[in-house]
Parts: structure tokens; C-alpha cells; sequence
């Protein structure tokens, strides 16, 4: 079985200072940086998504923009790829699916950001191609959102993205990975 890493939209805008900061985005991109070197070091492929707005009223991941970058932490290497969506889905409208037809994928683990969003909408697409999906939860993270007079906790907010897709992918932690 032939496995790939997924790093979704781990953006500057993501970050402290950027255009829609996360809860605790610094440790799911840390736990992602321990997949991402571990999967170079054994030289499986890796595969970088980058969210571009497909409008300027989304407000965030401006193209041209600081915020729209890949975070530092987990910056491709030369040669590595990066596909480029304007969708949740990583699937929708890019060349996800024949990248991972190139590398012979058959299993993906998926990290980013947010789980709610684009994590968990990529999750479910993955099972119309066929590939076995696990997702490192402690490699995602999310926010809090806002529902009818009320705020949903971020925490609750990623549990509940979780929980939604978990009878599609296996949900593990970073170190049950690296094990």
C-alpha cells in the first residue's frame, strides 16, 4: 500500500497576525512539521495543498497575499508538489486525484487546516476514489463558529468534524503514526 501525506491549507492566515487566526494552529502545524519529516525521510510522497480565494469577499487567502502562503513550518521542499484549489474540497476542480494516480496511492493521511472545512470535506471525497484515509487529528485544527445566538467552541467545533467523518477515515494521533 502506497501512502502520501495531505498538508491542507497550512496558511499564514491561519496564524497569529493573519486574516482568520485558529484555535491553537501552532501545535496541529507542529504535529504536521513530525509527519511531514518523517514521510521525507522515508521518502513517501508528499503532497501540499494551498486554498486560494476564488473571490475577494472570502477575506481570507488573498492570492498574492502573505496570508495565502504555505506556513514556514511546513514549507514544500523543491520538487514537491502543490496543488492549488479554490474549493473545501481538495479534490474539486484540481489535480489531486492524478497526483496520487502518478504516485500509486492507494492510502492517504490527511493533516491541516480547517478541520471542519477543508479537512473534513477532502476526508469524504476520498472515499469516491477509493483510498484508504486516515487523519492525524492532532496535526488539524479549527475555530469556534457562530450559530443561530450562540458560539460553537473550537474545540467542540473539531471534535464534532471528527466525529462526522470517522466512520470513513481512521483518526489517530501524530506519535500512533510515527510508532
Amino acid at each position: 500500500m502506497n501512502q502520501a501525506l495531505i498538508i491542507i491549507d497550512i496558511q499564514n492566515d491561519y496564524f497569529a497576525g493573519g486574516a482568520m487566526p485558529l484555535n491553537n494552529p501552532e501545535a496541529a502545524a507542529d504535529n504536521a512539521k513530525l509527519l511531514l519529516e518523517h514521510f521525507r525521510q522515508y521518502g513517501k510522497p508528499v503532497i501540499h495543498v494551498q486554498h486560494l480565494a476564488a473571490s475577494p469577499e472570502l477575506g481570507f487567502m488573498l492570492p498574492g497575499t502573505e496570508g495565502q502562503k504555505i506556513h514556514p513550518s511546513v514549507a514544500p521542499n523543491e520538487g514537491e508538489t502543490v496543488v492549488i484549489k479554490h474549493y473545501p474540497n481538495a479534490f474539486a476542480s484540481t489535480n489531486l486525484h492524478q497526483v496520487l494516480v502518478e504516485f500509486g496511492v492507494t492510502e492517504v493521511v490527511l493533516v491541516g487546516m480547517m478541520t471542519h472545512m477543508c479537512v473534513s470535506s477532502t476526508a469524504r471525497a476520498t472515499i469516491e476514489y477509493g483510498l484508504k484515509t486516515t487523519i492525524a487529528h492532532d496535526a488539524c485544527a479549527t475555530c469556534a463558529l457562530p450559530i443561530f445566538d450562540e458560539v460553537i467552541p473550537a474545540d467542540n467545533v473539531h471534535k464534532t468534524a471528527l466525529a462526522e467523518v470517522s466512520n470513513i477515515a481512521q483518526l489517530v494521533t501524530t506519535r500512533a503514526l510515527l510508532a
